[in-house]
């Protein structure tokens, strides 16, 4: 594995993982200012309103992101905790694709974000997500954690520990998710970053992903091993009428697709925004390094005070009046969990970062069916790869003589580079 890792191109890794480069522009890259002080102002003039997030904020760039574009569809976006909450538990109303909001059936076999469980809803959506979610739940995190994340989290050390410094954003956090969902599918190091680039929205090559991934699969149905893409290989699905089948090529490749989308598109940027966090703050940073029981905190307390993918949208299945606005049928409400986090009828002084404050539930991890599938591992490769940092790279710190990480972008909010000295 550190051959591997030690493989890996950095100028390509900047060019995938850099939020100001031009493949993250679709989200919103070019937005750089801090967005919590407009989303306070609407939350306290009204849990909903109508309009888009991006738009009611002010900026005008791109910004596509699920839910959206849509031009022909009603848009509304939620800011208060209390109206995201509720619109995530209702799964009857609130609902992931545009065909059940519409009356239609959902359609299989696209490779895809679009034929995912993520726009899945019901018993469909509860039968596939059934399939994996064994290997998600936490007590399989040291499975994860022993063949994946801790190799990858060490190999990745030692590729700057000599150095002195290091950018942690893309030398370390950008890989860690990639490699662990890539290792988990029997993907090979050295073509995780054309996996990568082959999903970037916008400019989906699939030819490329079924290239890499469709060996994979054949390999596991002639030999199944000890990792995720064995798992669905070796699935059963049973449908509404009790018949049993296993998940056809294309069912495993849209199940791939979004791991990979999910696992690696996230939790990389969510790890930057607190190690961010932490290094802005030395004296929490260190009383984190002497009891690593704050660590978990730590790490919990970023994805409420700024989550990564700070909004996501449902589609309206029926007429509702909801929090003080009547949503028609087929529009869309985007719950923006960012503002939702920060909600002081929930938290006091919600604009801190505290991770000494008292735990509650928060939304940076969704909530209700979809809640995400892979939070315990997001959580074990953050855990781990923070943990390894304190252990390895003696007086961490920031590099006073670079600029500080910022936090920029719309849908997809995440630091810098993060300069970092040690030893």
């Amino acid at each position: 594995m550190t051959s591997d890792v030690g493989a890996l191109d950095p100028t390509r890794l900047k060019e995938l993982f850099d939020l100001r480069s031009g493949v993250n522009e679709h989200s919103g890259a070019a937005y750089h200012d801090d967005p919590y002080p407009v989303w306070h102002r609407l939350r306290e003039a009204a849990p909903v309103h109508r309009g888009i997030v991006h738009e009611l904020t002010g900026f005008a760039g791109p910004a596509a992101f699920q839910g959206l574009p849509h031009p022909e569809r009603e848009h509304f976006s939620a800011f208060s905790y209390a109206a995201c909450d509720a619109a995530f538990r209702d799964e009857t109303v609130f609902v992931s694709s545009e065909s059940a909001a519409d009356g239609r059936d959902f359609e299989h076999g696209i490779e895809g974000p679009q034929s995912s469980i993520l726009y899945m809803n019901g018993k469909e959506h509860r039968r596939y997500r059934g399939l994996v979610q064994p290997s998600f739940v936490p007590p399989r995190a040291k499975w994860w954690m022993d063949n994946w994340i801790t190799t990858t989290v060490h190999a990745l050390i030692d590729n700057f520990a000599a150095a002195g410094r290091a950018d942690l954003n893309t030398d370390f956090c950008a890989a860690i998710p990639t490699l662990t969902i890539t290792g988990s599918l029997g993907i090979p190091a050295a073509q995780a970053l054309d996996l990568r680039a082959s999903m970037i929205p916008g400019a989906i090559d699939t030819a490329v992903f079924a290239g890499i991934v469709a060996p994979a699969v054949a390999s596991r149905r002639e030999q199944p091993g000890d990792d995720l893409l064995s798992v669905l290989v070796e699935a059963e699905l049973t449908d509404e009428d009790g018949v049993h089948h296993r998940l056809s090529d294309a069912e495993i490749m849209s199940f791939a697709y979004l791991l990979l989308v999910a696992g690696s598109g996230t939790t990389w940027k969510q790890m930057g925004i607190t190690l961010a966090a932490l290094l802005a703050r030395p004296k929490v940073l260190d009383a984190v390094r002497a009891d690593r029981a704050l660590l978990r905190p730590a790490i919990e307390e970023s994805l409420r005070w700024t989550p990564t993918d700070p909004m996501f949208s449902r589609y309206v299945a029926r007429d509702i009046d909801f929090h003080g606005m009547s949503l028609p049928r087929g529009s869309v409400l985007h719950l923006c969990i960012g503002a939702a986090n920060r909600d002081p009828a929930r938290w006091e002084s919600p604009d801190d970062y505290d991770p000494t404050r008292p735990a509650r539930a928060h939304l940076g991890f969704g909530r209700g069916p979809h809640v995400c599938l892979g939070t315990h591992v997001a959580r074990a490769e953050m855990a781990v790869g923070i943990g390894a940092l304190l252990d390895r790279l003696p007086n961490l710190r920031l590099d006073p003589d670079a600029a500080p990480p910022r936090f920029i972008g719309m849908y997809e909010r995440g630091a810098t580079e993060i300069p970092v000295l040690f030893g």
